[in-house]
């Protein structure tokens, strides 16, 4: 019997909560929830960050009692400005498009995608499917529709550091 279960069972025998209520906490969907990691380059510092990006998602995903933990998807060295490279950003998004995914939390615009087309395009087509992306960072939730505008010019940005640095 899980903690959960337990704190249930208590809240009945209590008299807190009635059966039915607590048979239905019970059945409560927790949200599936993955993590994308990206690096563009392979040197030492990019590298570092990488395995401290993955490190981070993994405990901080695992810490929430309300979440299942999916995974990580992550892509090693790889530039964000086109997307068919992306193996594994490619990966996530169909298994969130198939139902496996409900949440991706991500550090940032610019890990997520440098192409302001790409950016917009999967946002919206993952929200129609009711897909949340979190980015950290700039503290952005896609299921707001309202965040468009303000990811369109921080994608607009991470583009043109993209262009700058190549």
């Amino acid at each position: 019997m899980s903690n959960g279960q337990r704190v249930v069972r208590e809240y009945v025998q209590r008299g807190h909560i009635d059966q039915k209520a607590a048979e239905t906490a019970l059945l409560v969907k927790k949200t599936r929830v993955a993590a994308y990691c990206r690096v563009s380059t392979k040197e030492d510092d990019q590298l570092n960050s990488y395995a401290g990006q993955v490190e981070y998602y993994t405990k901080y995903c695992a810490s929430k009692p309300e979440w299942e933990f999916v995974g990580i998807y992550a892509d090693e060295g790889i530039t964000g400005t086109k997307r068919k490279r992306r193996k594994d950003f490619n990966r996530m998004i169909k298994d969130a498009l198939d139902g496996k995914i409900d949440l991706i939390i991500v550090k940032s615009v610019s890990r997520f995608a440098r192409n302001t087309i790409d950016l917009l395009s999967t946002v919206r087509e993952l929200r129609e499917r009711g897909v949340k992306i979190f980015f950290e960072k700039e503290n952005i939730d896609s299921m707001d529709v309202k965040c468009d505008m303000v990811l369109n010019i921080y994608a607009s940005l991470a583009e043109d550091e993209s262009r700058s640095i190549s």
